[in-house]
């Protein structure tokens, strides 16, 4: 029986493989995609002759080499899940180096734990540093406060990816995070961590997308989506012991309401677009990446009196 097409790519993917490991080659070398601008290129092309992009070093190249280790339709909401994931092992691992035992993780990380690895500290305390305001929405209070969150980032993180691209969803989830934090430090009297002030953005960039689309359905949801953030704002006003940060919250969602009205929302459509795109993502993951360094360069430092 004839394999299909489909399978058909699989079985010469594993054939090209195996020749590989035994230091053989493909035997049938196919044309390439540009990763900018989307044209076919020549086998043994390095640069598009249509939009003069590298082929192997641009920053379109790179994005498109690095997505395919996460797969799926949406790899930087994984990426996300995954960092935030791990950040929240290594803040129980210090939390336990700590004296922290039991299921106290399930409703609280050890303070230290969290002070070192960068949680958000207000502007009034003396220790403010502003690499917290990107290190902090990586950091969870607990295994529930986590799993909520992540729950709530599944749900809408790889709809808003899916419409804006991987590259500037990344730069809207970061700058979104970013002024979530940012509130929180000018009007929160205590320190905060969590991703919810990015998440909050991208419900923000949902509501001004359904804002410029028309139709019953965008209508609906909508409405749903305002409901939410109505009921998230209400809890943490109403709501006693649950150290709900609303300044965080109004600060993601202020932003990504205002980058939804400013950005078109569709996926670049044209190599100038998507360079743009690139050149977001990329600037947005080089300053996660700074302020991190910054952390763990400050992890052994005196704690404040």
């Amino acid at each position: 029986m004839a394999l299909s097409y489909q399978w058909q790519r699989r079985v010469d993917r594993w054939k090209n493989a195996a020749r590989a490991l035994f230091g053989g080659t493909e035997n049938q070398p196919r044309p390439k995609l540009c990763p900018s601008c989307g044209s076919l290129v020549g086998i043994s092309a390095t640069r598009c002759h249509e939009c003069g992009a590298n082929l192997r070093y641009s920053l379109a190249a790179v994005s498109k080499h690095l997505s395919s280790y996460f797969g799926g339709e949406a790899p930087v909401s994984t990426a996300i899940l995954i960092a935030n994931v791990l950040m929240f092992a290594v803040s129980w691992m210090v939390s336990m180096a700590k004296g922290q035992q039991g299921l106290g993780i399930l409703f609280g990380v050890n303070g230290e734990a969290l002070y070192r690895l960068g949680m958000g500290i207000p502007f009034r305390y003396d220790d403010f540093s502003w690499y917290r305001l990107v290190t902090a929405m990586y950091l969870h209070g607990g295994l529930l406060h986590i799993g909520l969150n992540m729950l709530a980032f599944w749900n809408i993180g790889p709809a808003v990816e899916h419409v804006y691209g991987s590259a500037r969803y990344f730069f809207f989830y970061s700058v979104c995070g970013f002024c979530g934090a940012l509130m929180s430090a000018r009007f929160s009297s205590s320190p905060s961590v969590g991703a919810s002030g990015a998440i909050l953005g991208l419900v923000g960039l949902l509501i001004a997308l359904t804002s410029r689309r028309g139709g019953a359905y965008m209508r609906d949801l909508r409405g749903r989506l305002i409901s939410s953030v109505v009921s998230i704002f209400a809890i943490g006003l109403f709501v006693t012991g649950l150290h709900t940060d609303n300044w965080a919250h109004f600060g993601g969602l202020a932003a990504g309401f205002l980058l939804g009205r400013v950005f078109a929302d569709h996926e670049p459509r044209n190599a100038s677009e998507r360079n743009l795109a690139y050149a977001l993502g990329w600037s947005a993951f080089l300053a996660v990446a700074v302020c991190f360094v910054i952390m763990i360069l400050h992890f052994r430092g005196p704690l404040p009196g």
